[in-house]
């Protein structure tokens, strides 16, 4: 169930990377075309957005049950504050050794304009101000999750895992010495991910995917989600930063970014994860030295996914036939190319034999 909250949120940001914001794309641009269903883009965005918050909401109550169900079998996440004071010990120090040299405050004022936001980063703005003056500063800071840097620090020989994000906030005095930190409240950004580019005519499609990924990076944000208890005014301040109007602006309860949930579930704990599927091999492939004489003497096969195996099936076909001397063409369309296969390397060495690909 963990691991579905983290899938729903994971696809509710590409949701909004990809069709808000190509309907935000569209309203912009004046289109005034309705839909098969007679709705015009603003209002397919409004409508959305009420099914979205709908979603959000059912899934902000149905994290805390899930927290306590994993705390009865001794998975706990917990605040930095909640530790016992041997392991926000440890915690601060592998914190300050391995994270906080990437860790980078920008200062907010008239000097300093609003700092550019990474799509999907978690940032924490900080309000604060020096011990002698009664005048506030904010500044933002990213919490620098990836390569290598996990969302959840683990406390060695325990199940017990903390946001990294509450570490550093309860550990700001590291960044903003001798000041006062009057509030600290999170936030992360969608940006849109919707590019219309015409493949199609292009000259050379290698550049046109490396501009249109610049472009994704630069792009319009979106939409904002913001802590439900965030000042007033810091979040009127932050939208229009931002470039949003209020309705972009989306409130949530507890943990941000939720699908980063996605890490805890790679515990090796057998009882709490799905046991694993092994499939069988198709009766007829299982002792034929070459496939091709397989269907040469049998015809045609029918394969049932994922109950019948993929790698001895459709991955040998494809192995076999990018090696077999007699086959001249191999023409097939991939949907999705996942890591976990063989077919894009049998395909490359299908094409590097002289075969049409």
């Amino acid at each position: 169930r963990l691991k579905f909250v983290g899938i729903v949120s994971s696809n509710l940001d590409e949701f909004f990377m990809k069709r808000i914001g190509g309907l935000k794309h569209q309203v912009g641009a004046g289109i005034l075309d309705y839909s098969v269903d007679g709705r015009l883009p603003a209002r397919q965005i409004e409508e959305c957005y009420v099914k979205v918050r709908e979603l959000e909401a059912l899934k902000d109550d149905l994290i805390p049950v899930l927290v306590d169900l994993l705390a009865q079998e001794d998975i706990h996440i917990t605040e930095f504050d909640a530790l016992n004071l041997e392991n926000q010990e440890f915690i601060r120090s592998y914190y300050f050794d391995n994270i906080y040299p990437l860790v980078t405050p920008q200062g907010v004022d008239s000097a300093h304009p609003f700092p550019f936001i990474s799509n999907l980063s978690l940032n924490l703005l900080v309000t604060l101000r020096h011990s002698d003056s009664e005048d506030e500063m904010r500044a933002r800071v990213k919490v620098p999750v990836g390569l290598g840097i996990p969302r959840f620090l683990q406390v060695p020989d325990t199940h017990i895992f903390v946001p990294l994000e509450s570490v550093m906030a309860q550990n700001l005095d590291l960044l903003f010495p001798k000041m006062e930190i009057v509030d600290y409240e999170l936030f992360y950004v969608t940006r849109n991910a919707n590019t219309a580019r015409d493949e199609d005519e292009a000259d050379d499609l290698l550049a046109i995917i490396e501009s249109e990924v610049r472009h994704r990076r630069f792009a319009k944000i979106v939409r904002v989600v913001v802590q439900q208890d965030m000042d007033p005014v810091r979040r009127g301040m932050l939208a229009a930063e931002l470039g949003l109007d209020e309705s972009d602006v989306f409130e949530k309860k507890g943990l941000l970014a939720t699908r980063d949930l996605l890490a805890l579930c790679d515990l090796e704990i057998p009882r709490l994860r799905f046991p694993p599927h092994h499939p069988i091999d198709h009766p007829r492939l299982a002792n034929m030295p070459n496939m091709f004489h397989v269907l040469r003497d049998h015809g045609s096969l029918l394969v049932q996914h994922p109950y019948e195996s993929f790698s001895t099936s459709v991955e040998r076909l494809l192995r076999e036939a990018s090696r077999d001397p007699k086959v001249r063409a191999i023409k097939m369309t991939l949907y999705r190319t996942s890591g976990d296969t063989k077919v894009i390397d049998y395909l490359v060495d299908a094409a590097q034999n002289g075969k049409q690909v």
